[in-house]
């Protein structure tokens, strides 16, 4: 099984401070924090058991120009290995 770090480094998940651009809106939201936690799989197809996998929560704050950081619209989702949600949704902004 693969550990927090690699999935970070598989998936190029953004780090706290980064700036991301919404891929359906084009708003920019910037990652105020970043933590490791477990979250629920399907089955596992071998023993048909539910499982635990390894995940990273990323919650974004919504850059709105004359707003402090942490005011206002937030969200938070949970990234694993098995998903694209991050690279169809967000893209990193440099």
């Amino acid at each position: 099984m693969l550990s927090h770090e690699q999935i970070e480094q598989h998936k190029k998940l953004p780090r706290v401070g980064d700036t991301v651009r919404s891929r359906k809106y084009g708003t920019l939201w910037r990652v105020l924090e970043k933590r490791e936690m477990w979250e629920h799989s399907a089955d596992d197809p071998r023993l048909g058991n539910a499982r635990l996998v390894p995940a990273i929560y990323i919650r974004f704050w919504k850059m709105q120009e004359g707003q402090l950081p942490g005011i206002g619209k937030m969200l938070g989702y949970t990234y694993t290995l098995h998903d694209n949600t991050f690279e169809s949704n967000w893209e990193i902004v440099d």
